[in-house]
């Protein structure tokens, strides 16, 4: 008995799947049978109602049941273009033209009196024609017309009708499919089995029914990451970590010696944070907030409570300038309290860093501040009690788990970010954590006035540029990727410098400096020195400026092609100047005409709220790599990430089952589905 093809296959076993279409389909993510079969589409034509040929409008989407009365297959004088031509009629009367262009074979393989649907717009071009529609014979169980029509995303070569011709045969494997959502849960949810749902969700009977599969599908994604995240959660409370006891006049001494006020948003975080250290399970709290709002006073503030405590602390940062600022601004504020801070990063010579690791491994050193470098095996601590790491999405997994390795007991983590993340995605991807948001800004802290410059409009802002820096302003100019073998950026930065200099502002020619990645660190450091100084008045750079650069002097943001950037990219370099007293400016240089590119954009210019813009790049863009869950393939298809109410479901159903079955004992195909998330959430 020969064996059909399993789900396991590949798709290169499958009638009519070249190596070339084999490649096509990898592209598109595509490689076993299963993956065809979960392959679903990303809207649908409703084709479902036959409209009588009499009833037949232009312009209107329609669909029409018709026997062919002609057909045949010619060219056009012109320009030598095949046409195959057909004239349907139906019982109501009237008749139709079709026209197909370059598909001769259709002349062959329809055959007068067949009977047909098409399905497509008709246009009125001396009587009704319908030009390129879908068609196929009548049957049972139609792929093209008459029914919701599946639209899958596509690649080139790979159509929409060759996609549906090849998953419908397939959809009786859908039965082969493990169902790992618990029995109790899909009866008292009536839910669609997954079997059901898949074949549903590709060919639906009904409107009804695509929507119950889609819900069925968009749940099972929600839920099995929020049990994975809640699993991590439990695994997290069952480990012992160093309590550091809340002490209020410590606290209160911190907050008296600070030069500023804390904002109220900062008072909850630090509370909420405090509160965590002193349990005796290790935190995993995320500190979210936009481009200035604080973050860095509130880990200094637990890193003051940690060091009066006889503990150490640790914070790791993902670039040296990066770290250096850190360590300068939690070296000022901790100065005070003669609470020493070190720096360890790629650069520091061996003469600074031996006698730095000692006193780290003796207690003796309270906090430490560096880059990857803080990894390396030589770095041990005494007794490491907090984890800081900054923009924690710029590590891997691994990374991340590295640091926190580097005590007997887990630390206490604390997660920060300015890239802010919808409140909903970071219910989603961050089950895990506990989550503090400082949604307001320091007093004094100013909105930054945001423009879109189309090319017309480039000499009245290099002209108001020149004024701020005659007044003695400085100005910085960001730039993209030219194209992708440039990773860096480096050649349009470097294109865009000559231009200032040699074009635009030769007058300021010497004050203009260029930073890139691919400067050396002391090249790095020597530039950032100079516009800090106020020596370097325009400052041409590449992305690396995002995150942790501080010039309160800086009134004007340049960006060059604006729209090659994300929105929280885009909201990160605003939040670079507007740091001083005076009114800042961000400028969105773009060449664009597509109305979507407009409309991302002029989102930057009408929303100053960091959150606000994540959640319209998320409906607009998707949501790209936040958290690097991209890196483990957990992308989802049907659940939406904007969806509280799903969310919400999900999560409750997660912590409802785990109270029932803590180790998954008795949902053996959960416990298989769940081994895609090992990696993402450590839970080994």
């Amino acid at each position: 008995m020969v064996r059909g093809p399993s789900l396991d296959d590949s798709v290169g076993v499958l009638a009519g799947v070249s190596d070339k279409t084999e490649a096509k389909l990898a592209r598109l993510g595509v490689v076993s049978i299963r993956d065809l079969l979960l392959f679903f589409p990303r809207r649908y034509e409703d084709f479902s109602s036959i409209t009588p040929i009499a009833f037949v409008r232009p312009g209107v989407k329609t669909t029409v049941r018709g026997r062919i009365y002609d057909i045949g297959a010619r060219q056009t004088k012109y320009k030598r273009m095949g046409l195959t031509e057909a004239v349907l009629g139906d019982d109501s009367g009237t008749t139709l033209r079709v026209v197909w262009f370059n598909q001769p074979w259709l002349a062959k393989s329809l055959q007068k009196g067949d009977e047909i649907f098409v399905a497509g717009e008709a246009d009125l071009n001396g009587g009704l024609v319908m030009k390129n529609p879908d068609h196929e014979k009548v049957s049972l169980r139609p792929q093209h017309a008459a029914r919701l029509v599946p639209i899958y995303p596509e690649t080139e070569g790979l159509t929409s009708k060759w996609l549906r011709a090849k998953i419908q045969p397939l959809l009786h494997y859908a039965d082969e499919l493990e169902e790992f959502l618990p029995s109790e849960l899909l009866a008292r949810r009536g839910f669609l089995s997954r079997a059901a749902a898949v074949r549903q969700v590709h060919f639906p009977d009904s409107p009804q029914s695509l929507e119950r599969a889609r819900e069925r599908l968009a749940f099972e994604e929600m839920f099995v990451l929020q049990l994975a995240a809640q699993l991590a959660k439990r695994a997290r409370k069952a480990l012992t970590a160093q309590p550091v006891p809340f002490d209020e006049p410590t606290a209160r001494g911190f907050v008296k010696a600070l030069p500023f006020q804390l904002t109220n948003a900062q008072r909850i975080a630090a509370w909420q944070i405090l509160q965590d250290i002193a349990r005796p399970q290790p935190m995993n709290r995320l500190l979210e907030g936009d481009v200035g709002s604080g973050k860095t006073v509130v880990a200094a503030m637990t890193m003051h409570h940690v060091a009066r405590a006889g503990f150490q602390s640790v914070l790791l940062a993902p670039t040296e300038v990066l770290a250096r600022q850190h360590a300068d601004v939690i070296q000022s504020l901790l100065g005070p309290f003669q609470i020493d801070v070190g720096l360890l990063v790629g650069s520091t010579p061996a003469a600074a860093r031996r006698p730095m690791l000692g006193s780290l491994a003796e207690g003796d050193l309270p906090v430490l501040i560096g880059t990857h470098a803080l990894i390396e095996e030589g770095v041990q601590f005494k007794n490491l009690a907090l984890t800081v790491v900054d923009e924690q999405h710029r590590f891997g997994v691994g990374q991340r788990l590295a640091v926190r390795q580097k005590a007997e007991r887990t630390p206490h983590f604390l997660s920060m970010t300015a890239t802010p993340i919808p409140r909903t995605l970071g219910l989603t991807l961050f089950g895990d954590l506990d989550i503090s948001i400082l949604g307001e800004m320091p007093p004094g802290r100013q909105p930054v006035k945001t423009r879109m410059v189309p090319p017309e409009k480039r000499p009245d802002a290099y002209g108001f540029i020149r004024k701020q820096v005659f007044a003695g302003r400085q100005v910085f100019v960001i730039c993209p990727l030219i194209q992708e073998s440039d990773k860096l950026g480096v050649r349009s930065a470097t294109q865009e410098l000559e231009k200032l200099q040699r074009d635009v502002f030769p007058e300021l020619a010497s004050r203009i400096a260029l930073l890139h990645g691919r400067l050396k660190s002391a090249e790095k450091e020597a530039v950032m020195a100079g516009f800090q100084r106020g020596d370097v008045a325009i400052l041409v750079s590449t992305s690396v400026v995002e995150v942790g650069i501080d010039i309160p002097n800086a009134t004007v943001m340049m960006i060059e092609g604006a729209d090659r950037f994300g929105l929280a990219q885009l909201h990160q370099f605003r939040g670079r100047v507007g740091r001083g007293t005076e009114e800042s400016w961000c400028f969105l240089f773009t060449d664009a005409e597509d109305p979507q590119s407009l409309k991302r954009l002029q989102a930057v210019v009408t929303n100053q709220s960091g959150f606000d813009l994540a959640e319209i790049d998320l409906e607009l863009r998707g949501w790209g790599d936040l958290a690097g869950y991209r890196q483990h393939g957990k992308d989802f298809k049907m659940a939406s990430l904007l969806d509280a109410v799903l969310i919400s479901d999900a999560q409750s159903e997660a912590v409802r089952l785990l109270d029932r079955d803590p180790a998954l004992d008795g949902e053996p195909a959960l416990h298989r589905q769940l081994s895609a998330y090992r990696q993402v959430f450590a839970l080994d």
